[in-house]
């Protein structure tokens, strides 16, 4: 028997099991890829987890991150705005990181099962019915970790999934020279690039574009070329990097509509709950945060064989609260930052503006980063 099942087994997921297993449940991760694998993510991560990450052991010197400390926003025009990160990040790849927390996770005692699709997720009579090919596992509790976009969320009927969203997201890796210490956030029409050092020698690129122009251009390769390099910072990239992927990591229909951290009792975490936008550079360090906080509420309310639906809902309650304090303000600065952009216009207006505004510059940044926690 499992006292938390969790599906979906990205940074939020894995923080939960292993927080939740340190508790002393039994935790099973369902994930639909094999570690060690790589995710569509800028790979950038706030300064403000590595009080947490040093309370569960996690090194980060001996992960040879990358320590990030400018950035840089610019526009097809050319026109740059750069500013020093107050806070500041390190990159580290979801290749290196994910793997990392599995095997710390399956040493510790999580039980996996990988390469196994969730087809839906049912509650009845005050626990959960997880249905997987073949089998159905039950447990009075299910976190809902499964990235940005899932079957899962058609299946819940959640109203983001619904409104149908014109962004695609593509990363990659390449080796080039560039400055360790710097996150490049680079414009063009109806999208943006963040390109920054990981962990090794590798640069991770990650692209957002708008679907009618990959229709337009017919590739990606074509879109590259007739809107993404329009950027001149991004084409000095695109001539002289050495791409190391076999193939990009490629996302359709991402979506930054409000969503619920709960919803049909199940609790969401990372991005499953709310995805900020990608300009804003911080949804790894949301997934870690938002993890811990739900495991904390999953300590206080539960108990192994004594869950009653007053528990329950008590639980649900003070998550969602402590989520949006959380979080919704900083996901709605990133909605409302993602406006002044993606029109090559009005982004080379903005960087024009903020560079004779340094004040205000450092303002907007710091709205996109939270405060370190452990």
């Amino acid at each position: 028997m499992n006292d938390v099942i969790v599906v979906g087994g990205g940074l939020a997921g894995l923080f939960n099991a292993l927080l939740l297993n340190r508790a002393g449940l039994k935790v099973t991760v369902i994930e639909k890829k094999t570690y060690p694998m790589h995710r569509v993510c800028g790979e950038y991560i706030s300064n403000e987890v590595i009080p947490f990450l040093h309370t569960l052991g996690i090194d980060l010197d001996e992960l040879n991150v990358a320590r990030i400390n400018r950035l840089e926003v610019t526009a097809v025009s050319g026109t740059k705005l750069s500013q020093k990160l107050d806070l500041g990040g390190f990159g580290l790849s979801r290749y290196t990181f994910d793997n990392l927390l599995y095997q710390k996770s399956l040493a510790e005692g999580v039980n996996f099962m990988t390469s196994v699709r969730v087809e839906d997720i049912c509650f009845v009579n005050n626990h959960f019915e997880v249905i997987t090919p073949g089998n159905v596992l039950t447990a009075p509790l299910v976190i809902g970790a499964f990235g940005k976009r899932s079957n899962l969320d058609q299946k819940l009927k959640r109203p983001f999934f619904l409104k149908r969203s014109p962004y695609l997201a593509v990363k990659f890796h390449i080796r080039m020279d560039l400055p360790d210490d710097l996150i490049q956030l680079n414009n063009y029409k109806d999208g943006y690039c963040g390109v920054s050092k990981t962990d090794g020698d590798r640069y991770c690129v990650c692209y957002m574009a708008h679907r009618d122009d990959l229709r337009k251009y017919g590739t990606l390769q074509g879109l590259e070329e007739n809107v993404i390099r329009k950027n001149p910072y991004l084409d000095d990239i695109f001539r002289n990097a050495d791409f190391l992927l076999d193939k990009p990591e490629v996302i359709n229909e991402i979506s930054f509509e409000k969503k619920a951290p709960v919803d049909d009792h199940i609790l969401m975490s990372g991005d499953t709950a709310g995805m900020i936008a990608p300009l804003c550079g911080n949804g790894m360090t949301m997934a870690i945060h938002s993890a811990k906080i739900l495991s904390e509420k999953i300590m206080k309310y539960y108990r192994p064989g004594n869950f009653s639906t007053k528990n329950r809902a008590a639980l649900e309650a003070d998550y969602t609260q402590s989520w949006n304090s959380q979080f919704a303000r900083r996901l709605w600065v990133g909605r409302q930052l993602q406006r002044l952009f993606g029109n090559n216009n009005s982004t080379a207006l903005t960087l024009h503006v903020l560079n004779n505004m340094p004040a205000v510059s450092r303002f907007l940044i710091s709205k996109t980063h939270g405060k370190p926690f452990a």
